[in-house]
């Protein structure tokens, strides 16, 4: 009865499921894995972070470049603030108010400038009743301590990049949004104070780079179950094309043959036709 599992068609199938089958879990077995590597990731990132906030600092040139280790640690770096070249950094918000950040280039011994996150202040960066209390850098030589921070990118979290900024604001904190706006070279990483002066509110450290659970976490979960319907569908299919066919072939070795097309019944053949006709049209 099951000799039609020999036929080419259900050679084809057979392949289909064998091989279809195996992919479908393996697949979602890899994203699986993404998944809980992201997961593993962020548990390492949150005790980084808090190993991070109870360290002791260290000096800026030995926490360089900035990874997932040392994003958060805190750093210190000795210079003087370049008062001319004060800028803000427009639509930051803090504890769900709008504000902005405040952030000065500390040059120091080594000829490189440092971007540092004075602060942050409520209101709006292109108002002048709100940009007028934004207190000036301290003078001298100075001593900064701060949390070390990558730089960011278009896509950081927080940044927003619609539309140009003014002159004396910059939209996103990295090197490469500096480097045409200063006569000198700036390190690729940026700290905010630990403790702001003034009216100015300290910003607490962001957390690393690719690090933590993001949507691209949840996707490989999501694709994760989708590979595993994907092979249950496969599965299901199989059998369900299996089962129709092995009673069509029971049906058959008992004798009883498919209903002709367009009779539901079963009773749309010529001879039943003949047979329902009256007398006088038979005549």
């Amino acid at each position: 009865m099951y000799r039609f599992l020999l036929t080419p068609r259900w050679w084809g199938i057979n392949v289909f499921a064998v091989l279809a089958i195996p992919v479908c879990l393996f697949m979602g077995s890899w994203q699986l894995g993404r998944f809980e590597t992201r997961v593993d990731s962020h548990r390492d990132q949150q005790t980084q972070a808090d190993q991070a906030r109870t360290a002791d600092a260290a000096p800026l040139r030995d926490l360089l470049p900035v990874s997932t280790e040392t994003s958060g640690r805190q750093a210190t770096a000795a210079g003087r603030y370049d008062a001319g070249h004060q800028l803000l950094v427009p639509d930051r918000d803090l504890d769900g108010r709008e504000g902005f950040y405040v952030l000065s280039l500390l040059r120091t011994d080594g000829g490189k400038a440092l971007p540092v996150v004075r602060g942050w202040l409520p209101g709006d960066a292109r108002s002048r009743a709100d940009t007028a209390k934004v207190p000036a850098p301290p003078s001298g030589e100075v001593t900064v301590t701060g949390a070390l921070q990558a730089s960011e990118s278009p896509s950081s979290k927080g940044v927003r990049t619609s539309g140009g900024v003014p002159d004396g604001q910059l939209g996103v904190i990295s090197a490469a949004s500096l480097v045409n706006l200063v006569p000198y070279e700036v390190y690729d990483a940026w700290i905010t104070v630990s403790k702001a002066s003034g009216p100015l509110t300290a910003v607490p450290p962001a957390a690393a780079p690719n690090s933590g659970l993001d949507l691209k976490a949840f996707q490989n979960l999501g694709y994760t179950g989708e590979w595993f319907v994907f092979a249950g569908f496969v599965l299901f299919m199989w059998f369900r094309l299996f089962r129709r066919e092995a009673e069509a072939a029971r049906d058959l070795a008992l004798g009883i043959t498919p209903e002709e097309p367009g009779s539901p019944d079963g009773s749309g053949g010529p001879d039943d036709a003949r047979q329902k006709r009256s007398p006088a049209e038979a005549a």
